[in-house]
């Protein structure tokens, strides 16, 4: 595939890394801020002999992925928010079942049906188990048009390397925002699935996967396999870095907040300010390790800030990962109040010069 620039939504990058990585089945249901998804998927599929099919709910798009999945096919859905929450027994089962299932969450504002506005109201329900159960996603959250292009590609590598759903995390502005797009081929691994995947009995014993395990030691096998697999997952965090051992205060920010976050401290930085930038790309697993290391390297007392589109959310990883050792801030903007650079820049300052000391 030879490189090709084009202007492209952070929707449509989404499902030209489908593509790319050799997705053959696409289920979903409309839904808005994440329609051109399926648009364009039931544009392209079938000229890759690949199938797409426009379920009559959220429910029966991801009951068939499921199935597809279970077969060894490369399948996935997309949704916003309300419609994820309609798929959520489905994704405890596919975990259950450990089946590798790509799933991408246009996030718009909440709760309920709330609004096509921008919003990350949803770092929750991703990172902490979307159903019952102890389970997880990997959760992946992209800041522009060409990490969506290649973290979703990379999504499908993720799944099958842990037969686990991997969730792309994007947001209405994200997904609806025009961006220059390098479309290329991309290097993604594609594991063996022949000792498990059904794809018929025939010169071979037949195989079984299931997610009801009613003997209690099957259960809790089960469950300590799983969570023994999330640590694994530890070794495939991605994350970005802007950050100097004289830092006094480091932004944490993810998704479209992390761009603007991002060209706050940029400009402070410019301006002689003691300010550093960590953008976590893996928000399940948390980057819990770099963080601790920040504060290990650190000159100076460190306060961490953390600017969200919701009433805070990942602020309580930051706190968790930070541990007690330094001051951790939450900077809430609930959906529709999105900070220009500017906003952003005297938020930062005045933790720069308060004197207080938040605890974590």
């Amino acid at each position: 595939m030879k490189a090709k620039k084009v202007l492209a939504k952070g929707i449509e990058a989404i499902a030209f890394g489908a593509l790319e990585a050799g997705c053959k089945c696409y289920f979903g249901y409309p839904i808005t801020p994440q329609n051109e998804i399926p648009e364009l998927m039931a544009r392209e599929l079938p000229k890759r002999g690949g199938v797409f099919l426009q379920a009559e709910s959220e429910l029966a798009a991801i009951n068939m992925v499921l199935g597809a999945c279970a077969v060894g096919v490369r399948a996935m859905t997309s949704s916003s928010s309300p419609g994820i929450s309609l798929m959520c027994e489905a994704f405890s089962y596919i975990a259950a079942l450990e089946l590798p299932a790509v799933v991408a969450n246009v996030m718009r504002g909440g709760p309920g049906l709330g609004g096509i506005e921008a919003s990350q109201g949803d770092y929750f329900q991703a990172v902490k188990g979307s159903g019952h159960g102890d389970f997880h996603f990997m959760v992946l959250a992209p800041h522009n048009a060409q990490e969506a292009y290649e973290l979703t590609a990379k999504a499908f590598e993720f799944a099958e390397k842990y037969r686990n759903p991997v969730m792309i995390l994007s947001d209405a502005i994200l997904g609806q925002m025009k961006e220059p797009l390098i479309l290329k081929k991309l290097r993604i691994k594609e594991y063996n699935k022949n000792d498990w995947a059904l794809t018929g009995a025939k010169n071979r014993p037949s195989r079984i996967i299931r997610s009801l395990f009613l003997s209690s030691q099957e259960l809790k096998e089960r469950n300590l396999k799983l969570a023994k697999k999330y640590k694994k997952m530890k070794k495939d965090i991605i994350y970005e870095n802007l950050v100097n051992d004289e830092d006094r205060v480091i932004v944490v920010a993810f998704g479209s907040m992390a761009r603007i976050a991002k060209d706050a401290c940029l400009n402070l930085r410019k301006k002689g300010y003691p300010v550093g930038f960590f953008r976590p790309v893996t928000l399940f697993p948390f980057p819990v390790k770099p963080i601790q290391e920040l504060i290990k390297k650190a000159k100076n007392p460190l306060k961490f800030v953390v600017p969200e589109l919701n009433c805070g959310q990942m602020v309580e990883d930051v706190k968790l990962a930070v541990n007690g050792e330094a001051s951790v801030i939450s900077l809430p903007y609930p959906p529709s109040v999105i900070p220009f650079p500017e906003e952003l820049e005297k938020e930062i300052k005045k933790c720069l010069s308060s004197s207080s000391f938040q605890k974590a």
